[in-house]
């Protein structure tokens, strides 16, 4: 009896190959949050190559979790796995707050490793209480990720210090410009794997161009080994804060939220539907990967979407071809010196993939509310009040100047502030008081929730991660 194409063991040569192209349809989105919080706490360039490294081992193995499982942990699907994108915002909150900038790091994987162990408890439980998070909170909850990350891009596209007087100059636009171009003429005229790494050859060709501009500092590689491993609490030992949990804790449920969507929409993409057992097991892994991750000094751990697409695309459905992906991710993580690589790109390059690759992400969104049944004005009231109070940090950003430092945390983040509103609001309007055959139209399904955070970097959402 022939074994289903999931569970199929290709050629060692395509094994691998296939599996290279899965890393180079994420590396931009796992190397990305890293850089975004490291250059908010205002780390070294060695620091921010073994921040990244870390993040890339991490990410190979919640993808190891998360494809080839361990007794009822890991979906068994063809997904990736890698640092979200919903704890980014959260997490540079959570540095702007912290006085020492040395403990921010300890902070923050604290927070991390609770809100993943209560994930994982929760894991069975959240299987059942899916139809809560239906696509009107999470496409307004996607749309919030992405416009809160926006600012980010913006400001790298304007230099690599706010002090210089040369800051936000037409050199450093100029090279913002020149990315973007590049990555758009790509994703316009090419086809197949090249247009999947769009991003990464407009990071390389933005990287050239800027060469004579004197804004490339080979610095970070020259300094980074070849060989190293992610040495357990390199930042220092986790400290644990409630401020910083509880937004944490809002990030995992956005998090499993994202998961559960894209396993629904994988399972019908390789004619496996996920059933309540494999999203439990699939959360499982999530959460666990992400508790595992702040040990070897890595973020939270979520599913990429835009891997979704590639599965649909090459018609490859094996999870071992993406098992070998993240082992190419833990090699990576393994060797500093290809990590280093990604601190060489000029921030102004960085600026102008960001206005894709953020930018991508709040397109997602609002694909995800365009399906979220709008005719209705209940859910036109749901995303109307949640973006804007998820927007209050971005537009006005000392609005909650006169509340305690510790729920400024929480505050701060429009993603936290939004995704609680819009999950509040959608109770209300859509639950409390309604009969059963009132809300069943409420409830995600594969089709509509396939664009859920994380499809963000290189792949056309097939609905997104």
């Amino acid at each position: 009896m022939s074994s289903h194409p999931v569970d199929e063991k290709l050629p060692p040569l395509k094994m691998a190959t296939t599996g290279l192209q899965h890393v180079a349809a994420m590396y931009a989105g796992v190397v990305a949050p890293p850089l975004i919080v490291g250059a908010a706490i205002g780390l070294s360039g060695t620091e921010l190559t073994f921040l990244t490294g870390a993040c890339l081992f991490t990410a190979g193995l919640a993808t190891f979790l998360q494809t080839l499982g361990v007794w009822k942990i890991g979906a068994r699907l063809p997904f990736v796995n890698g640092v979200t994108f919903a704890g980014v915002a959260p997490m540079t909150a959570i540095a702007a707050s912290t006085h020492d900038k040395s403990d921010a790091l300890p902070v923050i994987f604290g927070a991390v490793i609770v809100a993943g162990l209560l994930g994982f408890l929760a894991a069975p439980f959240f299987s059942k209480a899916v139809r809560f998070f239906p696509p009107v909170v999470t496409g307004t909850v996607i749309t919030l990720i992405g416009v809160s990350l926006l600012p980010v891009a913006f400001g790298w596209a304007q230099g690599p210090d706010p002090a210089a007087h040369d800051y936000g100059s037409a050199k450093y636009l100029g090279l913002a410009a020149a990315t973007l171009l590049m990555v758009l003429l790509l994703r316009r005229f090419t086809r197949g794997f090249v247009k999947q790494i769009a991003v990464l050859i407009g990071l390389v060709a933005g990287t050239v161009i800027a060469l004579p501009f004197g804004v490339t500092d080979f610095g970070p590689v020259a300094d980074a080994d070849v060989i190293g491993f992610p040495t357990p609490f390199h930042f220092g030992a986790p400290q644990f804060h409630i401020a910083a949990i509880l937004s944490m804790c809002v990030v995992m449920v956005v998090s499993m939220t994202e998961s559960t969507a894209d396993m629904l929409a994988l399972g019908e993409i390789v004619e496996r539907p996920a059933d309540e057992r494999t999203i439990a097991a699939g959360l499982r892994a999530d959460t666990l990967g992400s508790a595992i991750s702040p040990l070897f000094n890595g973020f939270m751990c979520s599913a990429f979407a835009q891997n979704i697409g590639l599965v649909a695309m090459t018609r490859i459905r094996s999870r071992f071809v993406v098992a070998v992906g993240g082992g190419f991710l833990v090699l990576m993580g393994l060797c500093p010196t290809a990590a280093s690589l990604i601190a060489v790109v000029p921030r102004p390059v960085l600026g102008g993939a960001g206005v894709v690759l953020f930018g991508s992400v709040a397109a997602s969104g609002i694909q995800t509310l365009v399906r979220a049944g709008l005719e209705k004005d209940e859910n036109v009231l749901i995303v109307a009040v949640s973006l804007a109070v998820g927007i209050v940090p971005i537009t006005a950003p000392d609005f909650y100047h006169a509340f305690p430092e510790t729920a400024r945390i929480v505050l701060d983040s429009g993603i936290s502030t939004g995704c609680v509103a819009a999950v509040v609001l959608n109770l209300v309007f859509n639950h409390l008081g309604r009969r059963p055959a009132e809300t069943k139209d409420t409830a995600p399904e594969a089709t509509e929730t396939a664009g859920a955070l994380g499809a963000v970097p290189l792949a056309p959402p097939q609905s997104i991660s």
